[in-house]
Order: C-alpha cells, then structure tokens, then sequence
C-alpha cells in the first residue's frame, strides 16, 4: 500500500512519490495538519481501496482520495473530493472583460461594448459594472446575469428604464462563481459510474469496457495471486471471463452489449508493467488533481478516467519468447512492446532540440527508456541558454548549484546518473540558419527521429523546415499553463508543423500604446519599450557614435529622415544635454523623467485634447475605449514614487559606470537628495501633433526640415563630447526579468504603474508585471510531464513504422480536464497530370544543367517555369528580356555569381525555388529543387 500527503507530496518526473504509513499514523497526521489533505493509492486492492475511501470521506473534515493505477499501455484514475467540494475557479482563466460603449434604459437592457475585443461572455454569466457615467445604478458592485450574449452585446436581466441616461464609461467584468460538486464513495461509483471523462472520441465505448476490466483485473489477483502473465493466452482467457461474468451481473444502460475481447487480451498482457510515458502522463494527471483538492482551484476530474495506448503496439502478435524478461531495467518495456522494438529504441539516433521543462522531462523519459542507449545509438541535446533561478520549479534535472552552468551540458549529465548506458552528446548551439555548419547534411542524414522542446515559434518553424528537407519524422509538443498540445510530423504521412499556423496575436496600435491605454498591458508594453529605449538602445547608439564618429555622421546625413533625427535626438541627450557624471545627476534625470512622463506629457495630450473636445464627425473624442487621463503630483512621501526614481537613478548610473552610494538604501536621504531637484514649470505648447490613427507605424512623422535638424544636432553633439574622457563608452543594459536584484522589473512596473495611475487604471504588482512584460509562457511540471508523455507514446509508434491512422495529436487542458485526441492532418496533395506531391517531396535533377536545360526539363514535364531564385536572390525571370542571355549559363554559376552561393566541399547538391505555370496560365506550386552538380 502506498499513500502520499499533500503536504508532504513531492512530484518528480510524472512519477507518484509517496509515503508508507500505517492507519493510526495516517489519522494523527491528519489531525495535525491544519491544511486540506490529498491522499494518493496506487498498487492497492479495490477493497483497501474501499476501506480507505470511506476513511477520508467520513473524517472531518473530508479528506480528498485519488486512486491511481498504470497497466502497460493502459491506466485509471479516480477522484473523490469529499460529498461536498467547492471549486472556486473553474477553469483559472482571467475574468472577461469588456468597454461600455452604450447602455439602454430597458428592460432587459442592451449593453454594447466597443469592437477593440470580442466579448467572452456566455449566457447565464454573472458580470458587475464600474466606471459608468449616467447610468451610476449599476456601479454598485452588485451581480447582475447575462443573457443572449453576443460578440459585442448582450442583454442584462435587469430593468434600467427608471435608471439615469447612460453617458459615457464603464467597464463590465465577469465575475466567477464558485461551484460545489457531490462526488460519490468509490464503492458506490463503480456500480454507478455516471459520465466517463473521454480522451479519444473514436473510443467512445473504451472507457466502460475499461471500468469492467479493471475491476476484473482485481478479481484475477485475488483469485490467483500474481498478475497475468505477458503473452499468456490461458490467463489473457481468464481476465476475459471475469470481465464477462461482471457485465453479465449488470443492467440496463450499465450492461455492455459486446466485449472486445482483443483489447482485454492486450490489456491481460501487459498488466504487469508499469511503463514510463504513461507514468510521465498520469503522474502529471494526478498531480495537477493534487493541487486541485488542496486549492479548490480548477476542475477536478469528476470522478473517473480511463487511458488507453493500443495504437503504440506492434502490428505482429508477441509470442512468449519475444516478452520473456532479460533480468535487465527495460523488463517492464519489453514485456508489453518485446525485445526488437526494445533493441530499435536502444540503436535510436535522436536530437532533442531544447532542454528547458520540456527537454529535461524528454530527457528523463528517453533515458528511462533505454533510447540510445545501445552500441550503435546516440542522443544529441543542444540549448544555448544557461540556468537561471526561475527554471528550478519546472526544470527538475536541475539544482541550486547549477545556475549559471548550460542547460544541455547539466540535463545530459543528469540523464546519464539516471541511465549510465544513455549515449548522448550535449551542444550549446542555438539551432538556426546559423549554425547549418553545426548541424549539417551529414548531422541531419544520420538522425532517425527529431523532438522538440522548444519556446518560440520561430524556432520550431525552422527545426520543421528541417526535418520536411531531410524527411525525419519530428514529435512536436508545447505548454501554457495548464494547456499543452502534441503534434506528430510524420515524412508523407502528416502535414509539417508549418502547415498550420495560430492567428498571430492582436497588438495594440501604436497610437494606443503611447497616448490612449485602456488596459495593464498597454502600459507594460510601453514600459518594456521605454526601458529599452532609454537603458539599451539609446547608450548602444552613443557608443556606436562614439567607435566611429565620422561613420556614423556620414550615415545620418545620408538617411535624413525622421528615424534618424530621432536617434540623433536621443544621443545627444544621452552625451550632451542630459549627460550624468555623478548619482545625484541621475536622481535629478530620474525625477524630470517622472515630471515628464507621468506629468507633463498628461498635460500637453488634455490641452490638445480636452475632455470636451470632439472628432471630425463630431462624436466625442474621449469615448470609449479612450479614457480620459489625469497628471501625478509627484510626493516624496509615496512609497511607489520613491521606488521609481531609485529604480530609474541606479540603473541610468549603471549605464555610466558611475558607483552607487550605499545611501540610496536610506528612503529619508534618498528624499533629500530628490527634493533639491528643480522642476520648471509646464507650459503648453501650441499646434503639438499627437497621432491618433491607429493604423500609424510610426510616432515620430517625417517633416520637411529634418535634415536641418540633423545638422543642428550634429553640431550640438560635436561640440558637446569634446570633454568627455578619451576612450568613454556607456553600459548598455539589456532586459533581464529573473533577476530580483537588478532593478529592472522595479523600473518596469514602477513605469507601468504610474501610467496607469494616470488613465486610472487597475495597477498590478511586480510579480504580474513580470509575466506579462516579460513575455513570460506560464510552464508548469504537471503539464510538462503530460505532455512529454504523449509524445513518448507517439516515439514508440515511429520507432514501428506505424501507419497514419495509429497517431495521435493531442490537445489537453489539466485545469476543466480537456482532453481532445486526433488522427493527425495528412499532407495537402498537389496534382498536376499524372504529377502528384505534396510539401515532404524534392524533385533532384542529376547533372551541372545550363539554365536552358532546366526550363526544358520542366517543360518536358507540362510546365514553363517562369521565375527561379536562389535563396534571397533571383536568377531568372521570363519578363525580364536580359536575363535570355543568361539562358546558356550553368545553374550552378548563375547561383554562385548572383546570389553569392557558398557550398561546402562534402555537399554535392544546391537548391532553387521555381515558379512555374501550366498550359492555362495557372500557377502551379512545386516542390524545392535541388541539383545534384557533382
């Protein structure tokens, strides 16, 4: 029997790490805890398991019972929270939220929201008001219930006929509510199962096959004493009768009309392995349901689940010799998959791209696993970030004494502990267009399977390029929180990574950004821009003036544009006109940045635009989703004021390599010195263009005497930096968020905060500010371990050269529980006459052809090229009449000369990209080309 304490659970690796106590200590550890308590069984009988259930349910308070079992390739999992469990957020999304642009006096009454974003909410939703102007009855914080929502309106039970005319304003947010769920004893749920959690809808009827087989199953151990054995056709046959005996005892709906009898053959045969993919799955599973019965946040899963891999198997049927134990670790392994699948995964040649929380999870499993663990196998694992404090939570083949030290180089010797026999070979090599001399034709040509764990799309586009190019099957996978999806990417199979693509992200425009925020994220965004450009890029430009003076003047003059009369304008602050050469000139920089910022500019913007002030048309300007701002008094006596000019004083210091006076830690000298700073009055300027159009690329337009300004500024700065010290150069600083203490998020959310104070709105702490600016994607190690898990299933089909139809791509959400299970896509297929492809082909063409040779080879085949290029450059065109003359040139020069080809000595062959058309004009998209010279 094996229990795990939710105080004292501890998650390694997807595996269930438990405590062995006995029942009288199990209850005084109870009574002792003041937290909510989660217990965990696995390996135990249905009937201890019964004992035990009733147990927690009849403590007081309850406490929360999870059984957890792996069978091979099959698993379950059961919950029980307790009679009575509340659930205080459901699915631990944000509450939606949406801009009031119109309220009616009705009943029910009309709310309509601006078109800046679809509304999320659902009929039946509770929302509540804020801001209105007008129509004030509804700021009262009461709930008030949606229905008939729309993408941009819905109706409100509530009767605003006698309410005040809406004005303007107003902010409506969903407000969550808590749920109570009535889970059953596991007694009574296995007679009474209610609604299976479903993974794989083309197994819709599993799960309560599942549910007879397992409770069979606890049958036969009883009966006999031992599981059944693997490839065993006599117990195989007795597990079946126990199942059939137990759906001939039921009725009604309960009753199964057939069994299928094959799956529990399978299901007999490998019961007695506990495999590490499925270990990895479940354990992240149940790990997440663990947070859920201590928290009451997401979910849970309600109440059983069942799993199943089949697909992973072996075509052929195992004969007792093919799964009898080696005395080995990969026992378990070979007893479900037999020992040739076990010898192809030994010889596997893999390349994990990444080692962050998904490559250290890829790494534990494959090494668990045996892959490239034999004499002809290798594992290459390349990342070229190094470990920072931050990776601890999730990245679990790391420890405290590893920051600073390169990921791949500490998961490789950490996979290696776990697995001596692992061959594997650790680089720190970004994977990109730059390192092909790195990663080249001959690393590619000898690769067998490619997994990525990345964080970027960018990056898994590439490695996708790559493995369409050398027709290498990738097993992708990712994770937000507590979503993750897997992806297979088989070579003529499945369609590429590439081959579908999420809606890029909506961004804010510009103008919003910088005059008109609604939200937190607009004033974060422009607080990680601020940073960047005052701390990074404006003492980058500095010192590339100062490198090469005379270059760089050249290159403004020669530009003479808005761009770079902006650059100018910000290098001569930086050098000149706002240069800082002690502390206390950084305190008086930091504090007019604040009066400018957060003051003067509020100023100027509501004296161009006052509250009253109308659009062309004659609507009012500050309608929603504009708000109307108001400009800070500064206050030395404001904790977050001071925080900001700290923060702002010692990081513009740093820029300068001037020290920090270890007085700037005392808040009453720190105000001293703050408050000798002399701040001029603000006068408003007259005819000040601000850009309100939200399709503007650029804040800064383009005037006719720019070039004047440029060389007014160039002089300034000429005569400006003659005193600086020979040799002088500034410290860029680049943003760096897990660092606590560099002061670089107490900027950025200090800015934020401020600029939010401004529009008034909501303000968040640093923590929040932290994953929104600092673009972090929210990874978790339940959600990791699931993830990898799959993707480790799907390994095993690709090691088997399975077909199409036994893979699955998956999308999961641990938090509702969402599980969403598919056939992956198959390639689009193109045809042309007896021509058929699709984007896994590459037509190659022996021989050094002349350009005239490799149109007519393309017209042999029905088609006229009109257009090659290789890489950025083109080397033909039909409408362009010199480019005939290049017609009797070798391919190969043209490339070479035009396009500045370099080819490595050992490759033989060189790419172009054709446009061709048929005979009707009609473009036909055909594969890469590749022309094999040599």
């Amino acid at each position: 029997m094996r229990i795990c304490i939710a105080d004292n659970w501890q998650y390694m690796g997807g595996r269930l790490c438990v405590a062995y106590l006995g029942q009288m200590f199990l209850s005084l550890a109870f009574k002792a805890s003041g937290l909510k308590l989660v217990v965990v069984f696995t390996d135990i009988t249905l009937e201890k398991a019964i004992q035990y259930n009733d147990f927690c349910r009849d403590h007081k308070p309850p406490i929360a019972f999870i059984k957890a079992d792996i069978r091979g390739l099959f698993g379950s999992v059961f919950c029980d929270f307790g009679p009575e469990f509340t659930v205080f957020d459901v699915n631990g999304e944000e509450p939606h939220t949406g801009i009031i642009a119109s309220i009616s006096n009705d009943n029910p009454a009309l709310v309509s929201c601006v078109d800046d974003e679809r509304l999320e909410f659902q009929d039946g939703d509770l929302v509540v008001f804020s801001e209105v102007h007008g129509m004030t009855q509804l700021n009262d914080g009461k709930p008030r219930k949606v229905k008939n929502a729309r993408p941009y309106s819905f109706l409100l039970e509530e009767d605003t006929s006698n309410f005040g005319a809406y004005e303007k304003g107003g902010i409506v947010t969903q407000v969550k509510q808590p749920k109570v769920l009535n889970f059953k004893s596991l007694s009574e749920a296995l007679q009474n199962p209610g609604e299976f959690l479903l993974s794989d809808f083309s197994k819709f009827d599993r799960p309560p096959l599942l549910h007879l087989a397992f409770q069979a199953l606890d049958k036969f151990v009883h009966e006999f004493g031992h599981f059944p054995l693997a490839a065993s056709e006599e117990d195989a046959s007795r597990l079946i009768d126990f199942t059939k005996a137990l759906n001939d005892s039921l009725s009604g709906d309960q009753k199964l009309d057939a069994i299928d009898e094959n799956v529990l053959k399978h299901f007999a045969s490998g019961s007695r392995a506990v495999l590490n993919p499925m270990a990895a799955m479940f354990g992240g599973l149940v790990g997440q349901e663990v947070v859920k019965a201590s928290s009451g946040k997401f979910h849970p899963l309600f109440q059983f689940f069942y799993f199943d891999s089949l697909e992973s198997l072996p075509l052929e049927p195992l004969q007792p010799e093919d799964v009898a134990p080696l005395n080995c670790r990969y026992d378990a392994q070979i007893s479900v998959f037999g020992k040739k699948l076990q010898k192809k995964l030994e010889d596997a040649k893999l390349f994990v791209v990444g080692a962050g929380a998904l490559g250290c999870e890829l790494l534990k499993n494959l090494a668990l696993m045996g892959a490239s663990s034999g004499s002809h196998g290798k594992l290459t694992i390349t990342d070229d970030d190094v470990i920072e404090k931050s990776n601890l939570s999730r990245q679990f083949l790391f420890r405290d004494w590893n920051i600073g030290q390169a990921k791949s180089t500490v998961a490789a010797s950490a996979a290696t502990a776990i697995n001596p026999h692992l061959k594997i070979e650790a680089l720190q090599n970004r994977v990109s267009p730059d390192t092909e001399n790195v990663f080249d034709d001959s690393f590619w040509d000898n690769l067998d399977v490619v997994l990525n764990a990345l964080d970027n799309v960018n990056a898994r586009l590439y490695v996708d390029s790559r493995c369409v190019y050398f027709q290498k099957p990738l097993l992708e996978s990712g994770t937000l929180g507590t979503k993750c999806n897997t992806q297979m990417v088989i070579p003529h199979l499945t369609e590429n990574y590439g081959a579908s693509r999420d809606p890029p992200e909506k961004q804010a425009p510009m103008c919003t950004v910088h005059s008109f925020p609604h939200n937190i994220d607009h004033c974060l965004t422009w607080a990680r821009s601020e940073f960047e450009g005052l701390l990074e890029k404006t003492p980058a430009e500095a010192n590339a003036f100062l490198m090469k003076p005379e270059e760089y003047k050249a290159a403004m003059k020669s530009a003479g544009d808005a761009q770079s009369r902006e650059l100018l304008e910000r290098v001569v602050e930086c050098l000149v006109s706002e240069r800082c050469e002690t502390f206390e000139d950084c305190i008086s920089w930091a504090r007019q940045k604040f009066e400018d910022y957060f003051s003067n500019r509020v100023k100027q913007l509501t004296y161009t635009f006052p509250e009253n002030a109308t659009t062309s048309g004659g609507a009012p300007f500050w309608s929603a989703p504009k708000r109307f701002p108001k400009p800070l008094e500064f206050n030395t006596n404001d904790p977050s004021h001071m925080s900001l000019i700290a923060a702002a004083s010692i990081l513009r210091a740093n820029t300068y390599g001037i020290p920090i006076p270890e007085w700037t830690s005392n808040s009453k000298k720190l105000a001293e010195a703050v408050d000798k700073v002399q701040i001029s009055d603000f006068k408003p300027k007259q005819g000040v263009k601000i850009v309100t159009d939200e399709k503007a690329t650029n804040m800064h337009p383009s005037t006719i005497d720019d070039s004047a300004v440029i060389d007014n500024l160039i002089r300034t700065l000429e005569s400006g930096v003659k005193n600086l010290s020979s040799g002088f150069r500034m410290s860029p600083i680049q943003f760096e968020k897990d660092d606590d203490t560099n002061f670089h998020m107490d900027l950025i959310a200090g800015f934020a905060n401020m600029r939010a104070r401004n529009y008034s709105i909501p303000e968040v702490d640093k923590l929040k500010a932290k994953f929104i600016a600092g673009r972090i994607i929210p990874a978790i190690a339940t959600t990791t371990a699931m993830a990898t898990g799959l993707v480790c299933l799907e390994l095993y089909k690709v090691i088997l050269n399975h077909k199409v139809e036994k893979y699955r791509n998956t999308f999961a959400n641990l938090a509702l529980p969402l599980f969403s299970m598919a056939e992956p896509v198959p390639p689009k297929i193109i045809k042309h006459g007896i021509l058929s492809w699709s984007v896994w082909d590459r037509w190659v063409i022996a021989g050094n052809l002349t350009l005239r040779e490799l149109l007519d080879w393309f017209q042999d085949k029905g088609l006229s090229a009109y257009s090659i290029s290789c890489g950025q450059s083109l080397i033909y065109n039909s409408i362009f009449p010199k480019h005939k003359e290049r017609l009797d040139r070798k391919v190969l020069d043209l490339a070479r000369d035009i396009a500045k080809l370099e080819i490595p000595p050992d490759r033989r062959h060189f790419d172009i990209v054709v446009a061709c058309e048929d005979d009707d004009g009609n473009d036909v998209d055909v594969p890469l080309i590749s022309i094999c010279f040599r």
